[in-house]
């Protein structure tokens, strides 16, 4: 065989490899992002409202503010739920953890005088050592964590009850506002940022006051600033890390993942842990915002953060979603739940909204799926 021959003959296979670093469509790449029915979704909502709540002061700098944090409380636990699912795993004692970690917070500084500092890491010490047990028993039982974590909604919201009954004589815990003031820890959680900037547009008429001058809109709630840094961690972590990679491998065929190497049993441990820390997070914030904890709190938040999760994009059975599908279910949540306060429909409405919302996304989210592999 001469040369030409030989050239001749290795030239399909020099073809087959190129194919595979061949520039890709904008539309191919769309169709593989998890958040593209979520992003269709949010526009769709906030078109309605716009034109729906006209004049009703949703869509005023405070109103924006409303929404937002609606919106970024669940976008919190959305986050950590995401990275849990994309996992492969559930977590339904998410709302039970945010029950627990308020009472573990309220009760050692009200009724026993600890730093309200000293408090909070008690409770993000007991939120970490629930998602260990959690992430555990998943691993070394081979249970569903939906049936594991279904057993921890009723023990954690169990002893929230029943240690603030036995402590306290009561299921409310107030007091907590007196602690605040001073403490570094607690300013995590607490108050506004940027209130400076806002008081500045005001004095330079870029924004309305009230009838004393001060601006109607003071500063950005720290549940805000909380949940998008969460959520660009949380986004940069699955994209460009070699742990966003095992996450997306234990979710995607765990067996296969395990004899790659990856380590699947700590990589789903440390997400139950994040899942229970970012209930604590939850959990500070509304605390602080309150003054008081309740064990009643957190009520179904597992639902909702689950429900914002699949409207994101993020599959059932695990590896494919993200962060950003995540945030922006959380934001339509947001504007649904503020939007139709503002436009007077029946508030008994909302959950049947919720329902629609995640039989169409689970629908849409297969049927882009679909899309996806023909566009290949």
């Amino acid at each position: 065989m001469n040369s030409t021959e030989t050239k001749q003959s290795v030239a399909p296979a020099t073809v087959d490899q190129d194919e595979r670093i061949q520039r890709v469509s904008f539309w191919k790449k769309a169709l593989n992002r998890p958040e593209l029915g979520a992003l269709a979704g949010a526009v769709l909502v906030l078109a309605f409202f716009i034109a729906a709540s006209s004049g009703t002061g949703m869509f005023t700098p405070a109103g924006i503010i409303n929404f937002l944090e609606v919106a970024a409380q669940l976008g919190i636990i959305a986050t950590a739920a995401a990275l849990l699912m994309i996992g492969g795993e559930f977590d339904l004692s998410i709302g039970s953890m945010i029950g627990l970690a308020g009472i573990l917070i309220a009760i050692p500084a009200v009724e026993y005088g600890w730093p309200l500092w000293a408090a909070i890491l008690l409770a993000f010490a007991c939120a970490g050592l629930v998602g260990w047990i959690n992430g555990n028993l998943v691993n070394k039982t081979g249970l569903p964590s939906f049936i594991v974590t279904l057993g921890f909604l009723f023990i954690l919201r169990g002893l929230a009850i029943g240690t603030s009954r036995l402590l306290t004589g009561r299921t409310q815990v107030g007091g907590v506002q007196d602690h605040i003031p001073g403490d570094w820890f607690a300013a995590l959680f607490s108050g506004e940022v940027a209130t400076g900037l806002f008081s500045w547009m005001a004095a330079n008429g870029w924004m309305a006051t009230n009838f004393a001058g001060n601006p109607t809109v003071t500063g950005i709630p720290v549940s805000i600033v909380w949940w998008l840094g969460l959520t660009a961690v949380a986004t940069w972590v699955l994209l460009c890390t070699p742990y966003g990679n095992w996450i997306f491998a234990s979710g995607g065929d765990a067996n296969a993942a395990r004899n790659s190497g990856v380590p699947v049993h700590r990589v789903k441990i440390s997400l139950f842990m994040f899942t229970a820390f970012s209930a604590t997070i939850f959990a500070c914030i509304q605390v602080m915002d309150t003054g008081s904890a309740d064990t009643i709190r957190g009520l179904l938040k597992e639902l909702e953060a689950i429900i914002a999760v699949v409207i994101g994009g993020a599959l059932l059975t695990g590896g494919y979603g993200s962060a950003i599908g995540a945030a922006l279910g959380a934001l339509i949540f947001g504007m649904v739940q503020m939007g139709i306060f503002y436009t007077g429909v029946n508030t008994d409405w909302f959950q049947v909204f919720l329902g629609v919302m995640l039989l169409v996304a689970v629908l849409f989210n297969n049927y882009m799926r679909k899309k996806a592999m023909e566009a290949k």
